[in-house]
């Protein structure tokens, strides 16, 4: 059985293919009584929508959000909240000679092997398209948590070889959506935009990686065994189309350190209580969140319709030279940022609700 849903107290059902009529999700479990600021979702939904800008595909969709039930004059009423974003603008002919063919990277021949059809058209299923509703969602899910005081927010780190620098103070979306990139720093934003460009310009694509950082969180939130909060947010995370790896306050820099160089000390700091000194254990002990910032970082790999000639083959195995149309990203990240923050938000909402019940 297909898994079209995620989330034990409040849970996200997707639904729609890149060049169907259109996408969408339920979302189940959303707390009653809750004023939606719609405007918010739409602002989400503008940062994730194509043809923003030049470095993203110029494929033209309003994406806008129409709310189909759980909400009544404004405020949730606590049924299932569904919502659809209308397909308005894919050229399905575009795709006409992949009908046949599995294209490099992308998960066609596994598709076919799986279901025995596909959807050629844009990648179906399977397309970030999907993902619009995902970011509709997920803003939802951030103003709750911002009325308890969490902040979720991700920034475009890394592409080729440009780094943002650490961060002491959470940026602001401001800061973020400066530069196209959203990267906050203009100095690193301006090689990363560079860098996109040279790619785009040799036919070519690039990958990256993304900062998320959730702010505010109380400590005790997770499960310590099959519940852990790193473990949550990875299986929310690692859904999102084309990521390929993820890592945790100090991540894989960990596997070079010596305990007394990762350990994080307890102090005592007046009138705010037990504190850690550092953080380099991003926010949660023993899959526990330990009430310090919960940071990471999510890699993407560059994406995979480039217009360079590749080798391939046919449904009938036959060997094939592709050279694939259409319109495409030269690199997801700018527009993954909102999707990446949806999923977090997602992700600690229903931790969240779940540590309320267990309390209540």
């Amino acid at each position: 059985m297909a898994r079209n849903s995620i989330g034990k107290q409040l849970v996200l059902t997707s639904f729609g293919e890149s060049h169907g009529k259109g996408i969408g999700a339920v979302l189940d479990g959303f707390p009653a009584r809750f004023a939606i600021d719609f405007g918010r979702v739409q602002q989400q939904l503008n940062r994730r929508r194509p043809g923003q800008s030049h470095l993203t595909t110029q494929r033209l969709e309003s994406d806008e959000c129409q709310f189909l039930s759980g909400i009544f004059d404004g405020q949730s009423t606590g049924a299932p909240i569904a919502l659809l974003i209308e397909n308005q603008d894919q050229r399905s002919r575009d795709y006409d000679a992949l009908a046949q063919v599995y294209r490099p990277g992308h998960a066609d021949r596994v598709y076919d092997a799986k279901y025995g059809i596909r959807d050629h058209r844009g990648g179906g299923r399977s397309s970030a398209r999907i993902t619009a509703a995902w970011v509709a969602a997920g803003s939802l899910a951030q103003q709750y948590l911002e009325s308890k005081h969490i902040v979720v927010r991700a920034w475009v780190h890394q592409i080729e070889e440009q780094y943002a620098p650490e961060y002491t103070a959470l940026p602001s979306i401001a800061d973020i959506d400066q530069s196209a990139v959203r990267c906050p720093d203009p100095a690193t934003a301006m090689g990363m935009q560079e860098a996109i460009e040279r790619a785009h310009k040799a036919g070519d694509s690039v990958g990256g990686s993304i900062r998320f950082q959730i702010e505010g969180m109380q400590a005790g939130i997770g499960e310590p065994l099959f519940g852990k909060i790193q473990a949550q947010l990875a299986h929310y995370l690692l859904n999102i189309p084309a990521t390929t790896g993820i890592e945790f306050g100090a991540g894989f820099a960990a596997a070079r350190m010596r305990g007394s160089e990762h350990n994080d000390a307890w102090i005592h700091m007046d009138g705010q209580g037990i504190k850690a000194a550092s953080n380099r254990a991003g926010g949660s002990l023993g899959g526990i969140s330990t009430g310090e910032p919960l940071y990471g970082l999510l890699a993407f790999k560059p994406v995979s319709s480039i217009h360079k000639t590749q080798q391939t083959v046919s449904r009938e195995g036959e060997s094939v030279e592709l050279n694939i149309e259409g319109r495409h990203d030269p690199c997801v990240l700018p527009r993954a940022v909102p999707i990446v923050e949806a999923m977090t938000a997602l992700c600690i909402m229903d931790l969240y609700l779940e540590n309320a019940l267990s309390q209540s």
